[in-house]
């Protein structure tokens, strides 16, 4: 047997239901194995039993459902961008159009004819064409024999839309007092949905723009070294294992390779996430995407582009990106058991009053009114106005929420991994304590300032922060990558660098000085030294600073029972002393950006877990976690794979933000049980259960009246989180 795995791009899916939809169908053809498609990401993956089944007809299949069947990542892109502006300008159309009816409600022409009209041509365009996707999606559900909000939307908006155009044109068929119109409920209704649509595309339209900006890391060119030692510009994609490529100050390396000679100052940070550039010399690997940021040198290929790290960084990527939210649809799914019972319901209520009590006209009005009292007007406001208000919330505390969805699963989490540097650190190097003889610092800090090093800028703003002068003149300034610089004063001999760099040097070190030295790694510090014609004249030990509001924040976290943890690219003394002055008990050093990733896949099999990071090493965990938090000060493939920013970079935003997710969840919550109880009472009513009884029956006016008075008690009761203190 003959089997086919085959990943496509599917375009037009507009909520999950269109993404159970298709599975649903497609699992219906003979030599469909399995399938799995994702809303989140816009993908499908189906595997096909060649010999029953072909490519070609599983396409077809998909696109009769009503959606694309697309090439390519940029094709995608393109027809997700189209929706999202659709939508964003039917939004607009409907809202603008919404306003100008309330107007007319509210402010009447003296011509009653005249304002029907207008309201009627105003509501016809919301309706049909602002309000067309509901149709749409509504059609497609009832197909695939689901029945979500867009059949409730469809159903209820369109009960109003055309009560009101029978009152309009054909007056004498209903009683005087039943002559009202309903077109401003139904505008509300589809502009207020479609908010709430428009909201939650928003983080999708661009899902795949981080993914654009990593791949653009790799450089374009290399320089092949030939056999015969002259130079060629290809594209790094032509490189093959075992290629010599030239790699100057200043070049990004091309792809994952061994260096053969010469020796630089590496800048990894896109891979650890480090501050500190690293010295690479002969036998030594380098990685794709990073930077040479001082030295000459040749490696040989090790890896095709397609396999490189940085190839393998885009495919974690995109995997955590195709993962399906946890979120529960939980009006759609409870509109899949209440859609078809209103309308069963409305059914009955009309054969009630027509054949058994004998009036047509009750039959007629009591059937709609059930139909517009349940019009999910409350039920779809439950759940979009809140999260309105919370980002609003948020935003007014230096949160910048792109995903909203995560408001839901944010109070769920046991587990808060943070990166180090960054993000719970400064990621700028400072001198943390020194011992120096006084009256060399001078000559020192004049020297490092011919240096764009971190350690030298540290010893620099070390020196200016003790008003020590600059301007001493030095000769033979020479840069030694990975070690240190070295040059003359008043002919002697002036090294800043490494112990090795010392020691090569033949500079023997005083007994406090090595003290110092070894207390000072003890401690998790880097350590610099520096001497003067063969003597040692000071060591600096040297700290990233941890950020305010660390400390507190971790000690927050744990007064919740959520469990910090240390991710960290950086060595085990540093990343252990940086968990002991943050009280951190659970550590991973050391550890590459693939390994970050399986970490996190690790803890998800216990909770929920969040990642706290800001590095382009992060970005793969933080789209692979169930929620994502990047700070503002980080890279824009970062923030662009974060579910949350923090505009301020204060950590104490953290903490807020979960806060702030307790109070939208008990806000809809809330919301939801009004809205609900609300159709529970109103339905009854609607269709006349207790007209026997009572001599009570709603009409639809009185059901348009109910119906809003539901809708403003869940906008009202969403709008509290404004003022609530987080």
């Amino acid at each position: 047997m003959s089997k086919e795995i085959i990943k496509i791009n599917i375009s037009g899916m507009t909520c999950v239901n269109c993404s159970n939809g298709i599975e649903k169908a497609v699992n219906k053809l003979d030599g469909l194995l399995s399938s799995k498609v994702s809303f989140a990401s816009n993908e499908g993956e189906f595997e096909i039993e060649n010999k029953l089944l072909d490519k070609e007809s599983l396409f077809n299949k998909i696109r009769k459902l009503g959606y694309g069947v697309e090439e390519n990542l940029e094709a995608l892109e393109k027809s997700k961008l189209i929706a999202y502006n659709k939508l964003k300008y039917n939004f607009f159309i409907s809202i603008s159009l919404t306003i100008i009816i309330l107007y007319f409600m509210l402010f009447p022409l003296q011509n009653l004819l005249n304002n029907q009209y207008i309201m009627f041509s105003l509501a016809t365009v919301i309706q049909f064409y602002s309000g067309r996707r509901f149709y749409t999606l509504a059609y497609k559900a009832v197909s695939n024999k689901n029945y979500d909000m867009n059949v409730l939307v469809a159903l209820g908006t369109s009960a109003a839309y055309f009560y009101s155009v029978f009152v309009v044109f054909f007056p004498s068929l209903f009683p005087e007092n039943l002559r009202f119109l309903y077109f401003d409920g139904a505008a509300v209704i589809i502009s207020f949905i479609l908010l709430g649509r428009l909201l939650e595309e928003r983080s999708k339209a661009k899902a795949t723009d981080f993914l654009k900006k990593l791949m653009d890391l790799a450089p374009l060119n290399a320089t092949l070294i030939s056999e015969d030692g002259s130079f060629k510009t290809i594209l790094a994609t032509q490189l093959k294992i075992g290629d010599k490529v030239l790699i100057k100050t200043g070049e990004k390396i091309s792809t994952d390779a061994v260096i053969v000679k010469g020796s630089a100052d590496i800048d990894t940070s896109m891979i650890t996430g480090e501050y500190m550039p690293i010295y690479k010399t002969i036998g030594d690997e380098v990685i794709s995407g990073t930077l040479n940021t001082n030295g000459i040198i040749e490696v040989v290929v090790l890896r095709e582009s397609k396999d490189t790290t940085l190839s393998k960084i885009v495919a974690l990527l995109s995997t955590a990106q195709s993962k399906k939210l946890p979120i529960s649809r939980f009006a759609d799914d409870v509109a899949n058991i209440f859609v078809p019972i209103v309308i069963a319901i409305s059914i009955l209520t009309f054969l009630a009053w027509y054949f058994i009590v004998g009036d047509a006209l009750n039959a007629i009005l009591a059937s709609i009114s059930v139909l517009i009292i349940s019009c999910p007007c409350a039920l779809g406001l439950a759940t979009p106005i809140a999260i309105v208000s919370s980002v609003g919330k948020a935003a007014q505390e230096g949160i910048l929420i792109r995903n909203p969805e995560i408001l839901e699963i944010i109070k769920d989490i046991k587990y808060a991994v943070f990166d180090k540097t960054g993000t719970l650190t400064s990621g700028i190097i400072s001198v943390k304590d020194a011992i120096y003889e006084e009256k060399y610092l001078d000559i020192l800090a004049s020297l490092e300032t011919k240096s764009e090093h971190p350690i030298s800028k540290a010893i620099v703003n070390f020196a200016k922060n003790k008003n020590i002068p600059l301007n001493i003149e030095l000769e033979d300034i020479e840069l030694v990558p990975g070690l240190g610089i070295s040059a003359i004063y008043e002919k002697k001999m002036v090294l800043i660098g490494s112990l090795s760099f010392l020691k090569n040097n033949g500079i023997k070190l005083d007994t406090k000085y090595l003290d110092f030295y070894n207390n000072s790694l003890k401690d998790g510090a880097g350590v610099i030294l520096a001497s003067i014609e063969k003597e040692c004249i000071a060591v600096f030990a040297l700290e990233d600073s941890i950020k305010n509001g660390a400390k507190e924040l971790i000690a927050d976290l744990k007064a919740k029972n959520i469990i910090p943890i240390l991710l960290t690219g950086d060595n085990e003394i540093t990343a252990n002393y940086v968990a002991k002055k943050l009280n951190i008990d659970k550590v991973y050093s050391q550890v590459l950006p693939d390994e970050k990733y399986k970490v996190i896949i690790e803890l998800q099999q216990d909770a929920k877990v969040m990642f706290v990071g800001d590095g382009i090493n992060d970005s793969p965990s933080i789209k692979q976690a169930d929620i994502g938090i990047t700070l503002n000060s980080g890279s824009d493939i970062t923030k662009d794979a974060g579910d949350i920013i923090l505009i301020n970079n204060e950590l104490k935003a953290v903490l807020k933000s979960i806060n702030l997710s307790i109070e939208s969840m008990k806000i809809i919550k809330q919301n939801l049980f009004w809205a609900f109880i609300y159709n529970i009472g109103g339905i009854p009513l609607a269709a006349g259960v207790f007209y026997p009884i009572l001599g009570v029956m709603l009409t639809p006016m009185y059901a348009g009246i109910a119906m809003s008075f539901s809708s403003v008690t869940v906008v009202l009761n969403s709008l509290r989180l404004k003022f609530k203190k987080i």
